[in-house]
């Protein structure tokens, strides 16, 4: 189904001369099933390459639906119009570090078919390869960089080199025209082992308002839970008794240093002495204590500059590329294009709509499964290419539609049009002499959709000239 699919893509984008392929995002997600499929049905020795043969099982679950079994696909759209070039159904327990780069490498040989003119400019026409955090990894790249693949990726901050190189007080960030993104550029070197030479990756730490706005808010959340969980901590040492007050102290400090976070303090800590004597009730007044019981209590504050580089440093993430020359890719087209992630997102979207019908249907072979999929994704291709010509096409012409609340647009969506066409009727006469038939409702919105997507569809519904 893969090749199959490849062969239908590249003949879409041989009609689709505009169907551009410089960057290509790739994702995978998940689609949950009911019924009771076996376990790995492969045979002992069958190839696991055979994409016919996936493993219906558990797996994480992009649908929060652990309970269900599920199969995965991985998919690969264009950056302009979400035009899908590459699918894969997969198991259903399969790691994107392990899918996401033979997708790439397969991609890359499936849109390596340069021209002689292309092969001149290979070097800046090339597809560059988007995906999230997923792809990333030190032997993934380090395999990339030999195939020659450019790539697009964000970079998870689970390596100290990560960690380190975001700096709130970098003195070189950089700012967007409309003030809302900032960032800042760094080169980073991997060495390499005897037999092969290190590699070099551009990193982009990122900061924009909507992320510190989203990180602020999140941190706010976790600062009173936390302020909950440590007044149960404050309240439990109050009641503990001490032998003396470097005990006491010294309890408060452990509790600190352990679970306290920087951005919460202490405060007003006060101790207090009580004796303890013999016996129970109200001791006589020449009784002696046996000992002093110390207890110590405190209230908790937010310090606020701690708060703020806490949710400041949370809103940063790396965007990472091998593309070393801005020329070719600058910094903030690197970040747009990172961003342009949800393009395929989107077609994850469509495929799972409810109004597709995709989740309400049981098939009882795994091969059936993989099929159901192929044709999914066909039906994606056939509704994105419909909706990237037409808006194409009022671009180039100046025109608009009607949206859904009669405000001209130049971007419909297809699902829109879709509606725009509902009621309209074939109505058929039929006489000794002759048939004839006409299309009934027919508008003039109607009218100049079709002439904009082609004369295949005036010729369809018969649009007068």
């Amino acid at each position: 189904m893969t090749c199959l699919f490849a062969g239908i893509a590249r003949r879409a984008r041989e009609v689709f001369v505009d169907v551009g392929k410089r960057r290509v995002h790739l994702d995978t997600t998940s689609f949950s099933v009911s019924g009771e499929y076996d376990g790995d049905h492969r045979s002992q020795g069958e190839e696991e390459t055979d994409e016919a043969l996936i493993n219906i099982t558990h797996g994480y679950s992009r649908d929060h639906r652990a309970d269900l079994k599920q199969w995965m696909l991985a998919l690969a759209t264009t950056h302009e119009g979400d035009i899908p070039l590459f699918m894969k159904p997969l198991d259903g327990n399969s790691s994107d570090k392990v899918t996401l780069v033979n997708a790439v490498e397969a991609l890359k040989e499936q849109l390596g078919d340069y021209s002689e003119e292309e092969e001149e400019e290979e070097e800046e026409e090339a597809s560059i390869f988007v995906a999230d955090s997923g792809l990333y990894s030190e032997a993934n790249m380090a395999r990339l960089a030999e195939a020659g693949v450019r790539w697009v990726s964000r970079v998870p901050e689970t390596s100290n080199m990560a960690r380190s190189i975001i700096d709130l007080d970098a003195p070189d960030w950089c700012s967007s025209a409309d003030g809302r993104m900032r960032w800042y550029r760094r080169e980073v070197t991997f060495p390499g082992d005897l037999e092969e030479e290190g590699r070099t990756e551009r990193w982009v730490v990122v900061s924009s308002q909507a992320s510190e706005e989203r990180a602020e808010k999140t941190l706010r959340r976790k600062m009173e839970k936390e302020r909950k969980r440590w007044e149960s901590v404050l309240q439990a040492l109050a009641g503990r008794k001490f032998a003396c007050e470097t005990d006491a102290r010294g309890a408060l400090s452990e509790q600190i240093e352990r679970l306290l976070p920087a951005y919460l303090e202490v405060r007003e800590v006060t101790l207090e002495a009580r004796p303890r004597y013999a016996g129970r009730g109200r001791p006589k007044n020449e009784q002696e204590p046996l000992a002093t019981d110390w207890r110590i209590e405190g209230a908790l504050s937010v310090v606020e500059q701690q708060a703020e580089r806490e949710w400041r440093r949370r809103a940063c993430y790396i965007v990472g590329t091998s593309v070393l020359d801005p020329e070719i890719l600058s910094d903030e087209e690197l970040i747009a294009t990172y961003k342009g992630q949800g393009s395929v997102e989107r077609g994850f979207r469509f495929l799972k709509d409810p109004l597709f019908l995709a989740s309400s249907v049981f098939v009882r072979k795994p091969e059936r499964l993989v099929a159901l999929g192929f044709v999914m994704v066909v039906c994606l291709l056939v509704y994105r290419l419909a909706e990237h010509r037409l808006r194409r096409r009022l671009s180039e012409t100046g025109q608009s539609i009607p949206d859904q609340v009669g405000k001209p647009t130049a971007k419909p969506t297809m699902r829109w049009v879709f509606q725009l066409f509902e009621g309209i009727e074939l109505l058929i006469i039929r006489s000794a002499e002759s048939v004839s038939w006409q299309v009934l409702r027919l508008k003039p919105v109607h009218e100049r959709i079709l002439r904009l997507l082609g004369p295949t569809f005036e010729k369809i519904y018969r649009v007068p000239n």
